[in-house]
């Protein structure tokens, strides 16, 4: 009985070994690998199922808020194919993603402790006087944390979680097996309980919708998916903390239907400002996406920050305090500390009347009502006006509010 399932556990070290070795060979011959396959609405689902084979390609999710389907080929000519087939309109990379963190990590505690830190109020949220707004916090706002999910069990953020998703593998958890997630969360709504930190919003709803894995990185099409969910879970705003160099047009369909669909979108300019493109990356470069790049305790922005004419704010990203993995804690740098400033803000201005910035007079806060707001109440930084380091200028929660 031990040869036989010694011989099955063998096959199946081969087998899987065989299955990587098949994907990188693709990957290194080009035109190989994961792709997103968009097609025509009026091609049928099993049409469109029925193409993806006769290329010889297999299908690993629907995109059906893009009218796609994420597919992985062996090679260019399965590729070629596909998107010579009638009925698809193109095919793009799945492209890896990455959390935006910048420099190491200094962690008070990445495993439980005995007894948690006493609450502080983090540098960040004080600079952005949003505990100036709590006494007069109303109803919580739905926000989805696109990331690698957010810790279940962490006493600092427990009870503002509701819910999540795991698009990686919907069979699995969306629990938080990297930190970053954990992080960006506990900066837009870490609870206000005595312990640890407090977050900008700390009675906003969260909601983990976990496309990144425990290395950080994931695929454009997990994202994707995430936003799909995020829509059909009624999402108010999405964080994004996350991004690529690639302009996918998937993904810029995405964020076009999120927004229109009401959904604030903030996402992390990048943290490219000392390298030899400084450009704001995607999905932040995106008209549709509220751009956040990074300032330090001296309202400068940091070195590494991406800058350009799509920075539209700028908040706290230097030496950042926030809940971790687990039940811990820990310092981070980048725009995707920044990004969930901006975000707790947009919750806390969501729950004011929309008043005069109600432009198309329906008395509610639709996405760019709430940027112009948002734009409208910063501390302006850098050069009078917008810029492209600063956007308008420092996100301020409570001038924003009133």
């Amino acid at each position: 009985m031990k040869k036989i399932i010694l011989g099955v556990i063998t096959l199946t070290a081969i087998f899987g070994l065989a299955l990587f070795v098949v994907q990188a060979v693709a990957q290194s011959n080009g035109g190989g690998g994961r792709k997103i396959v968009v097609f025509s609405k009026a091609l049928k689902d099993a049409a469109k199922d029925e193409l993806i084979i006769r290329a010889g390609g297999a299908k690993l999710k629907n995109l059906d808020l893009i009218g796609a389907k994420a597919v992985w080929v062996p090679d260019r000519s399965a590729a070629a194919k596909l998107a010579a087939s009638p009925g698809v309109v193109r095919v793009e990379d799945d492209v890896v993603v990455e959390a935006l963190i910048r420099g190491g990590i200094s962690a008070r505690s990445f495993k439980p402790a005995p007894t948690q830190p006493a609450e502080v109020l983090p540098w960040g949220v004080d600079r952005i006087d949003a505990e100036k707004v709590w006494p007069n916090t109303a109803d919580p706002i739905k926000v989805g944390i696109i990331d690698t999910g957010i810790s279940k069990d962490h006493p600092d953020l427990k009870a503002n979680i509701k819910g999540g998703v795991n698009t990686i593998n919907p069979r699995k958890s969306w629990n938080d097996d990297n930190g970053h997630g954990s992080h960006v969360a506990g900066i837009t709504a870490g609870l206000d309980n005595e312990i640890g930190v407090i977050g900008v919003g700390p009675k906003i709803d969260l909601y983990a919708i976990k496309v990144l894995s425990a290395s950080g990185s994931g695929y454009l099409s997990d994202v994707i998916e995430g936003i799909q969910w995020a829509m059909a879970n009624g999402m108010q705003v999405i964080n994004m903390s996350l991004g690529t160099a690639s302009d996918v047009q998937s993904l810029h369909d995405a964020v076009i239907a999120a927004k229109g669909a009401g959904i604030v979108v903030v996402a992390a300019a990048g943290n490219s400002g000392e390298s030899s493109d400084p450009s704001v990356i995607f999905p932040a470069a995106y008209p549709e996406a509220i751009a956040v790049s990074a300032t330090d305790q001296n309202n400068v922005i940091a070195s590494w920050s991406s800058r350009g004419p799509e920075v539209d704010l700028a908040a706290p990203g230097v030496s950042i305090y926030s809940t971790y993995k687990g039940t811990g804690y820990a310092t981070l740098f980048g725009t995707s500390m920044a990004a969930p400033h901006v975000t707790g803000s947009v919750a806390l201005v969501l729950n004011t009347p929309v008043g005069s910035y109600d432009a198309n007079a329906n008395s509610v806060w639709d996405p760019d009502e709430v940027q112009a707001k948002l734009q409208a109440t910063v501390t302006d930084l850098g050069i009078a006006g917008p810029d492209n380091l600063y956007g308008w200028g420092l996100v301020n929660a409570f001038a924003a509010t009133r």
